[in-house]
């Protein structure tokens, strides 16, 4: 990747999250006394541009909508500490997004999202692509905003990466836009169907490069007709929030550095893994130090026979 175009552009989400720990996440109906109550920087687009950007290698821009209220001031100074230059589209109608989540003492989450601003990107919104190699999007701003972004980014020759998340249908048009998808399992049951193995399901989706994470087991990798399987790094977890979210910012950075899907595979497990050892969403995103640090340690040897077996090869 030449050095004049190897930036990374995140258009997406910025929210606000408010997070209460718990010992069970509530189920339908019931109450849960919880105990600790903070407030952490996030939303799916925001965690993105500051995992790619600790990732390091290529400058990270992002594109994003904002109230004119105080949560709007506290995500500002949280991506420009990462490094991320912005694109603000600031709403003086809407509020900034905000999430609440509930995390359970086993490390899992529920989130409910008010996007607010997040709403009000528009296709007009997307600036020049100039020295950009990769467009990384989400789905937590409006989808017929993100597929105009991945169209006009692929007339562009950017590459663009789409995380598929939250669940959701998507047009024929998005998926002819994309390059390389990121879905988690229940994500890729939802484009591909849940028939036949994880194998059949990514041979099944019309986008030449398809990832699928798998939570503690690892993810896989449909390049063109090969498969690649990355198992997960061995960590104690306390807090999975935003672990996707790295995954997909250390993946962007990784590629658009130049570097083998393969290598980006595993650059992007391991900045997960790290994501989970502490609490918060772009608090817990690691350095790419540390992610060095962790990729220098051997991990499990028969990983990968059980994630192979898991995916159906």
């Amino acid at each position: 990747m030449s050095a004049s175009r190897s930036g990374v552009l995140v258009a997406g989400s910025a929210n606000l999250d408010f997070v209460v720990r718990a010992h069970a996440i509530p189920a339908p109906g019931e109450t849960v006394l919880g105990r600790d109550f903070m407030t952490f920087p996030g939303g799916k687009g925001a965690n993105q541009a500051v995992a790619a950007a600790r990732a390091g290698g290529a400058q990270v821009a992002m594109l994003l909508a904002l109230g004119d209220d105080p949560p709007a001031q506290v995500l500002e100074a949280s991506l420009r500490d990462a490094g991320v230059s912005l694109h603000i589209r600031r709403q003086t109608a809407l509020p900034t997004g905000v999430a609440f989540i509930c995390i359970s003492d086993d490390a899992h989450n529920a989130i409910t999202v008010a996007p607010g601003a997040n709403e009000a990107l528009t296709p007009a919104d997307l600036p020049a692509l100039d020295g950009i190699s990769h467009l990384l999007l989400q789905l937590e701003t409006p989808l017929d905003t993100v597929t105009v972004y991945a169209e006009q980014a692929r007339a562009a020759g950017v590459t663009v990466v789409l995380n598929a998340a939250p669940a959701r249908a998507l047009p024929a048009r998005l998926l002819a836009a994309t390059d390389v998808l990121v879905v988690n399992e229940g994500e890729l049951a939802m484009l591909a169907g849940d028939a036949g193995s994880i194998a059949d399901a990514l041979r099944r989706l019309p986008v030449a490069r398809v990832v699928v994470t798998l939570g503690e087991a690892g993810c896989v990798a449909r390049d063109g007709d090969a498969f690649l399987l990355q198992p997960a790094f061995a960590i104690d977890a306390i807090d999975t929030t935003a672990a996707g979210d790295t995954f997909c910012g250390a993946l962007a950075a990784s590629l658009a550095r130049g570097d083998a899907l393969a290598a980006a595979l595993r650059e992007a497990s391991a900045a997960s893994a790290l994501a989970c050892t502490a609490l918060g969403a772009q608090s817990s995103i690691p350095t790419r130090a540390a992610v060095q640090a962790l990729l220098a340690q051997p991990n499990a040897s028969d990983a990968a026979a059980t994630l192979a077996q898991r995916c159906g090869l």
